[in-house]
C-alpha cells in the first residue's frame, strides 16, 4: 500500500541564521521530538536528501509533501528572501527526487502582494501542490481581507492551503500560559492557534466568497471534528444573522480536510470519520517532530476496512493535492 505524508517539515540554514526567539516552553517539545526520532531535530529539518529519504524508506513512507516550517517573518523584505529561498530549496529536492517529494509553497504574507506572486510562481513554475501558512501574520489571520487575494489564487489553481499552528499570540501567552508555558505548544496552545485560524475564516464568510477553497489542518483537525456538533449548534444564530450560505458544519465538512500528523489515536480518527467523513482524512507523520515508524505503525493498525485505509494512506492526498 502506498503511503503519502503531508505535514513533513524542513528548515533552511538562512532561517536558522535569523536566530528566531523560541518560547521557553518549546524546549520540552523539542526534547520529546529528539527522543522520538532518536537524533538531532534541527539536523533532520535541514536534510532534504538521503538522510530524510532513508528515514522514510525505513518506515515505509513513499512520498513526503515538504512544508517550510518557519513561521511568518515580521520584516517583509526578509520574509520574501527567506521564503523564496525555501521554495527554491524544496523545488530542487523535488526535481532531484520526484518520486519521493512534492511541496507546499511558503508564503511571505507580511507582504500580501509578494505572497500572491510567490504563490503563483510556486504553483505554475515550480509545480507545487498548495500553500503553507505557519502561525499568524504579525498577529493577523487570513480572514483579514488584505490576504484574500492569496485565497483567490488558491481557489483559482485548485490548490489547498495548509494552516499549521505556532505558539499563541503574546497576549494569550501572557493570560493563559504565563507560568505554564509547557502547555503552550503542541500540548494545547498549537491547537488553539490553528483551530481559531480556521474558524475565523468560516465565520468571516470566506467560504462563501471562495466556495471551492480547501484548508488543510493537521493533528486530526485541531479538535474541530470532536467539537463539530457543539460549534454548529452554538453558531447557528450567528450564521443566520450574518447570512452565511451554509451551516458551520457544512463548511467544516466541505472546505476542511485534516491530517493525522502527530495525533496517532485510533479513537480520534474514528471520531473524525464519523463527523467529517473518511474522504476528508489524510495520513501525515509530522517529521521530524514525530517518528515516521510510529506514524506508519499507527496507520496500518487503524480499525477501518481496506478501501478506507487506502483513502487515508494515499488516495485522499492524491485527490486533494492533484498528485499523479
Amino acid at each position: 500500500m502506498k503511503i503519502i505524508a503531508l505535514e513533513e517539515g524542513f528548515y533552511t540554514q538562512s532561517l536558522l541564521d535569523l536566530g528566531v526567539n523560541i518560547p521557553s516552553g518549546a524546549k520540552y517539545t523539542m526534547q520529546t521530538s529528539a527522543e522520538f526520532i532518536g537524533g538531532d531535530v534541527d539536523k533532520a529539518y535541514l536534510d532534504l536528501g538521503e538522510g530524510r529519504i532513508a528515514a522514510m524508506d525505513e518506515a515505509g513512507i513513499d512520498m513526503q509533501v515538504l512544508s517550510f516550517s518557519g513561521g511568518q517573518i515580521p520584516d517583509a523584505k526578509t520574509a520574501i528572501r527567506i521564503m523564496t529561498e525555501a521554495n527554491d530549496a524544496a523545488a530542487e529536492a523535488v526535481k532531484k527526487y520526484p518520486a519521493k517529494f512534492a511541496a507546499f509553497a511558503a508564503l511571505p504574507l507580511t507582504d500580501p502582494k509578494a505572497a500572491v506572486a510567490e504563490f503563483e510562481r510556486a504553483l505554475t513554475n515550480l509545480g507545487f501542490v498548495g500553500g503553507f501558512v505557519c502561525g499568524t501574520i504579525n498577529g493577523e489571520f487570513l480572514d483579514n481581507e488584505k490576504y484574500w487575494p492569496v485565497l483567490e489564487c488558491a481557489q483559482a489553481h485548485n490548490a489547498p492551503i495548509y494552516i499549521h499552528p505556532l505558539f499563541p499570540l503574546p497576549a494569550m501567552m501572557q493570560t493563559y500560559f504565563k507560568g505554564r508555558e509547557e502547555l503552550s505548544g503542541p500540548e494545547w496552545g498549537f491547537m488553539v492557534d490553528a483551530s481559531c485560524h480556521f474558524l475565523r475564516l468560516l465565520t468571516a464568510g470566506v467560504f462563501d466568497q471562495f466556495p471551492k477553497l480547501k484548508i488543510i489542518l493537521g493533528h486530526l483537525g485541531e479538535s474541530i471534528p470532536y467539537n463539530l456538533d457543539r460549534m454548529n449548534s452554538r453558531l447557528s444564530a450567528y450564521a443566520k444573522e450574518k447570512k452565511l450560505k451554509k451551516s458551520p458544519a457544512d463548511y467544516m465538512r466541505e472546505n476542511m480536510v485534516v491530517t493525522t500528523s502527530g495525533n496517532f489515536s485510533a479513537p480520534s480518527v474514528l471520531c473524525a470519520i464519523s463527523t467529517i467523513g473518511v474522504d476528508n482524512i489524510l495520513f501525515s507523520a509530522d517529521w521530524p517532530n514525530e517518528s515516521n515508524k510510529v506514524a506508519v505503525d499507527f496507520l496500518k493498525h487503524l480499525p477501518v476496512d481496506k478501501p478506507d485505509l487506502e483513502k487515508i494512506a494515499y488516495k485522499n492526498a492524491e485527490r486533494v493535492l492533484g498528485l499523479h
